[in-house]
């Protein structure tokens, strides 16, 4: 038992991702806010049992990227209340035993930040180099090939000091200069504002775009294009983007903020996790640092992407396995404000294999708001979308997975106050797909979800156990074990098959069938076989070792 005590709260817990624009309005204005997150906290803990909230930016902000564009660092927009609201929640979310991680935005910042705004306002400028700039050519020229994931080049030129920025994103979003001292100190105050502020961690956006090449070559040009994650980022993906972003320097930046956090964490371990949209294993391993030293975690999104078949996702499974640092911990997501929605890429079927795989792998699960009551992604009508990134890139939008949280069945769906216009309309389906409605079905998948959360706090081997795949399996099955000294091994079989199977283990003789995600089986496994119907995944406590 050890073991697990010695296990930190990051490691042991799940997180649950809050677009806070898009959870519980408060006060009517048909947009979720910093109070609505605290009316709803009762549904997180007690309800849904998960252990940790991530907040999605809240600060004040023109919006063109919807808070990822920062104009204060260290305050709150209006549109989601004031500092006392925040004050508020951080102590609401302590007293139920939650820890609440926040967004930093270190790449870029809103082009109405006052240090932007300083920082063009002249080449002499004492923030100029706050950003990065640059000359064009002889012939108007560009001053390199680099482009922006929003679409076109990512060079803007700025006609009141004759030379070009960069922004990786949007125009509006120009790219801060890591290798300034000056710039550098100014971010990590931000944090120090935040902890001071009872943080307990950081999600830290594009975490791997912060240091470019500093001499801004020519990024090469792809052979063939390559979809980036599972979905075409257009021209963006027919550049290796070898130099606009993952610079070596950056791993400095990263121990320099993990020091940060330790300073932090005498009394309470404070927590990063990272964006890091790199599918080469061995270099999105480095963001943990060599000692163990940078990111706790950097976000593993393969499943986002991956075949929904027992073989592609066991193979990424054990190729995570085999590339981590010694000592460093997995993680993984299957939904966020990015993606869409996990119930209409993989169906409700697939939901609950997800559910199942999600929460019984070794280590830290995320959850996205909604996904746990199946919300599909949503068709925005032209007139009602939102999002700059599919105005600019038609197809790329991601309005559709940030539509309000369905609590009911009443108008605006328990969101808003009816009769109010919401920001983003509501998924159709919200009369039926709901909190409400869930609770009342024993087999929901909202259900599955409260079962497979208190299983795992209920198991230390589902928290801090090991992993150990299952060779003797059919090829549609995924099956392994999470072991612990001294307590009760959990075997997690999933038939991604359409057909039945039949699995034989020997380990099964004395093991009980705890959990299935039909939600109907609570039963004893008798002389080594157990069963799967179609698309099932079971959990079966074992004796212990």
């Amino acid at each position: 038992m050890a073991k697990i005590l010695e296990s930190l709260w990051w490691q042991r817990g799940v997180i649950y991702q809050v677009y806070p624009r898009s959870f519980m309005d408060s006060n009517g204005d048909g947009a979720g806010d910093l109070a609505g997150i605290t009316s709803r906290l009762d549904y997180l803990a007690d309800t849904l049992g998960i252990d940790a909230v991530w907040l999605s930016p809240f600060y004040p902000s023109p919006m063109a990227d919807f808070g990822y564009d920062v104009m204060d660092y260290t305050d709150v927009d209006p549109i989601f209340g004031n500092l006392a609201d925040f004050d508020v929640l951080v102590r609401q979310i302590h007293q139920r035993d939650l820890k609440i991680i926040v967004d930093f935005v270190p790449n870029h910042t809103s082009d109405q930040h006052p240090w932007f705004v300083e920082a063009r306002a002249s080449r002499n400028s004492p923030k100029r180099d706050w950003y990065i700039w640059a000359e064009g050519g002889a012939d108007g020229a560009l001053p390199n090939n680099w482009l922006s994931i929003f679409g076109g080049p990512a060079w803007e030129w700025d006609a009141l000091s004759g030379q070009y920025y960069l922004h990786s994103f949007l125009r509006e979003q120009p790219d801060l200069n890591w290798r300034n001292p000056q710039l550098k100190a100014a971010m990590l105050d931000v944090l120090r504002t935040w902890l001071e502020r009872g943080v307990d961690g950081f999600r830290i956006d594009v975490a791997h775009y912060i240091m470019k090449d500093p001499f801004l070559r020519d990024n090469p040009l792809k052979a063939k294009a390559v979809q980036s994650l599972h979905k075409s980022l257009g021209e963006y993906d027919t550049q290796d983007h070898r130099y606009d972003k993952g610079h070596p320097d950056v791993h400095a930046i990263y121990k320099e903020i993990r020091k940060l956090l330790d300073d932090y964490s005498t009394h309470q371990p404070r927590f990063s996790v990272g964006e890091v949209h790199i599918f080469d294993w061995n270099q999105w391993a480095r963001y943990y640092g060599a000692n163990l030293d940078e990111l706790h975690m950097p976000f593993n999104f393969q499943l986002l992407g991956v075949e929904w078949q027992a073989r592609s996702i066991r193979r990424l499974v054990d190729s995570l396995e085999a590339v981590l640092p010694q000592g460093a911990w997995p993680n993984y997501v299957l939904g966020n404000h990015d993606e869409s929605r996990l119930t209409s890429r993989l169906g409700p079927q697939g939901a609950r294999q997800a559910a199942v795989l999600l929460l019984t792998l070794r280590g830290t699960p995320t959850l996205y708001y909604g996904d746990e009551i199946g919300m599909l992604e949503a068709q925005i009508p032209p007139e009602n979308q939102q999002d700059p990134w599919g105005l600019r890139v038609p197809g790329l939008g991601r309005d559709g997975c940030r539509t309000p949280m369905q609590w009911e069945d009443s108008p605006n769906g328990g969101f808003s106050p009816p009769g109010v216009r919401t920001w983003l309309p509501l998924c159709p389906d919200y009369l039926e797909v709901n909190v409400k409605s869930q609770l009342s079905h024993p087999d929901s998948l909202l259900n599955l979800y409260r079962q497979l959360l208190m299983l795992r706090k209920s198991f230390p081997s589902l928290q801090w156990g090991d992993y150990q795949p299952l060779d003797a399996t059919p090829e549609d099955c995924f099956a392994y074990l999470r072991t612990m000294a001294g307590e009760a091994h959990i075997l997690v079989a999933i038939n991604f098959s359409a057909h039945e199977l039949d699995l034989e283990y020997p380990e099964l003789s004395a093991g009980v069938v705890i959990l299935s995600n039909y939600m109907d089986r609570d039963e004893p496994v008798h002389e080594g076989r157990l069963s799967l119907r179609a698309h099932e995944g079971a959990l079966v406590k074992l004796a212990h070792v």
